[in-house]
């Protein structure tokens, strides 16, 4: 280790941040001739006094044995300079939280705030790339694995891609895949819950009225044709198209959640009420305490409307 510069390093970050050696002293629970004597080359603090040297001038341990290395605001901004450089999240989760403490204590200065906005505007990228990978991965593995994750990992991979600006280009896959699978239902779903992915509610309504004539039976395009149909305010002929799903056996009892979801928004508060109350019931039956307790929250939220109704 080149002593010279670690001990001139020492004095060049202590001064950067004003302090005084009986400063640097006291937080570091050692004595001034000691912080003397680091700055002296004379002798060098133990290797797990390095990390608390590092922390209270903000940097890094590296960075106390560089030639050129600089000293920063502090130790968050350090951090994001790691992360910029590497890219690797866990550099990302260490930065993040040393911003959190600095928002606690109300120091945020401009910079601060920019690099805040930085960190996660890289770590974006990075989710949504693996994001892809591994919507992908689930895909690949096919319908038969298990059809309800496949489905949910087309649906997400396209809403992903939608959020991208990219969901012209599922929808031109899935226009392909219709054309060479003319005879299997899934496809036409995933087609028409591309379009409402889109928000392109005319074209999800012509394709559904081509599909639901091909299959009838099939409860993801009933449940389909409710949105659709919600959307261009039919809503009895919506809720029949949920009501018809749910007989044909959705997965998730999702017709519960459209239908309550739908009344709400129509101002049928004690149907919405009715409706998330029978849910959150049949949830808790089947053993899913979250997700009932969850539907039951929402039914307590409508309850104050059905007391301003009376």
């Amino acid at each position: 280790m080149n002593t010279t510069v670690f001990s001139e390093n020492l004095k060049k970050f202590r001064l950067a941040k004003n302090m005084t050696q009986e400063e640097v002293a006291e937080k570091l629970s050692v004595n001034a001739q000691t912080v003397s004597r680091w700055e002296c080359a004379t002798t060098l603090p133990d290797v797990m006094t390095l990390p608390l040297i590092a922390k209270l001038y903000c940097i890094t341990v590296d960075d106390l044995y560089k030639k050129h290395s600089v000293a920063y605001d502090n130790y968050a901004q350090r951090l994001s300079s790691v992360y910029e450089k590497t890219r690797d999240p866990e550099d990302f989760l260490r930065c993040a939280l040393e911003y959190k403490k600095l928002m606690k204590s109300g120091e945020l200065s401009i910079a601060d705030k920019w690099n805040y906005a930085t960190i996660h505007h890289f770590m974006s990228r990075h989710c949504t790339a693996v994001a892809l990978e591994w919507y992908d991965k689930a895909i690949a593995d096919g319908p038969e694995s298990d059809f309800h994750i496949y489905s949910r990992a087309r649906a997400l991979r396209a809403d992903l891609m939608n959020e991208l600006g990219k969901i012209d280009t599922v929808i031109e896959e899935q226009i392909n895949r219709c054309k060479q699978n003319p005879d299997d239902a899934n496809e036409w779903e995933f087609l028409v819950e591309a379009y409402l992915i889109a928000r392109d509610y005319e074209k999800a309504f012509d394709v559904y009225k081509e599909a639901i004539l091909r299959f009838p039976e099939s409860w993801r395009l009933c449940f389909y044709g409710g949105e659709i149909y919600e959307h261009r305010g039919e809503y009895d002929v919506a809720l029949g198209c949920y009501d018809k799903a749910g007989e044909l056996g959705t997965c998730f009892y999702d017709e519960y959640y459209a239908k309550a979801s739908l009344y709400n928004d129509i101002g049928e508060y004690e149907k919405a009420y009715e409706t998330y109350t029978e849910l959150s019931e049949k949830l808790l039956g089947d053993g899913y305490d979250e997700e009932a307790e969850m539907a039951k929250n929402e039914a307590n939220n409508i309850k104050p409307r059905l007391t301003d109704l009376k």
